[in-house]
């Protein structure tokens, strides 16, 4: 079965935040992945805004309701608290209801995710979080590291699915692709994959994927989702910054 690919917009919005208006538009890019083939739309709204706002969140919603069988992924980390627009990650996923809820051990502080979560200190705080979730029947995944026993821990407080942090593997893989550092990364994923499957977790995976380091990862077992944002958009710009400039001297000639 294809790995199902859930486009991440958080970029799309990072651009548009850049100037007032509303250009790029969210959901325009939104409609462009999904009827590509696109099986998801994943954002990550964060307290200080960032890229992704909370009214982005409610606009995609309705956008993912005109396309059958594709699913919304909101990520954020549950333990951050309210602030001016952002009502709280759990605020919005009860009023929105997508079909999955990523929560990820992010602050502030931090440029973009780059960790899984410790269970051992957090997951206690996440059992009733993970039970509200199974409440308003969104499926739950958390952020995970490819450790053994904290992914045996991510079952142990019932979480629905883990989402493999691929960072490390992505960093590995830029410096040298066929290095026994790489292999052995990918190795440790692997086998991360497959107790999380024993286990009954479903297995996604995210962070710094793309086209060159997929040919390996796309091999992963049991992978069913992958969230693609930042490579993506990057790759969009070099496929298609060419024909942009050709079509701005055809209207300047």
């Amino acid at each position: 079965m294809a790995i199902a690919l859930s486009v991440n917009l958080n970029k799309i919005a990072l651009v548009r935040n850049s100037r007032e208006g509303d250009s790029p538009n969210i959901e325009t890019f939104a409609k462009i992945a999904l009827d590509a083939g696109a099986k998801g739309i994943t954002v990550h709204p964060r307290p200080d805004a960032r890229h992704i706002r909370p009214s982005d969140v409610y606009r995609l919603r309705k956008v993912v309701d005109l396309y059958p069988g594709v699913e919304f992924n909101i990520e954020g980390n549950p333990f951050a608290s309210a602030r001016g627009d952002y009502p709280g990650l759990l605020a919005l996923v009860e009023e929105t209801r997508p079909h999955q809820c990523t929560l990820v051990p992010d602050s502030d502080s931090q440029l973009t995710s780059d960790h899984g979560f410790d269970l051992v200190k957090d997951g206690e705080r996440l059992v009733p979080i993970l039970s509200s979730l199974k409440q308003w029947t969104v499926r739950s995944s958390l952020f995970m590291d490819p450790d053994l026993e904290q992914i045996s821990r991510a079952r142990a407080i019932s979480a629905d699915r883990i989402e493999l942090y691929t960072g490390p593997f992505a960093e590995a893989y830029a410096e040298n692709a066929n290095s026994e550092k790489t292999l052995a990364l990918y190795r440790t994923f692997e086998q991360a994959a497959i107790t999380a499957h024993e286990l009954g977790l479903g297995v996604n995976a995210g962070h710094d994927l793309n086209l060159e380091n997929m040919t390996l990862f796309s091999q992963l077992p049991h992978l069913a989702e992958v969230s693609i944002g930042h490579a993506l958009t990057i790759d969009a710009w070099h496929i298609g910054f060419e024909n942009a400039v050709k079509a701005y001297l055809k209207v300047c000639a």
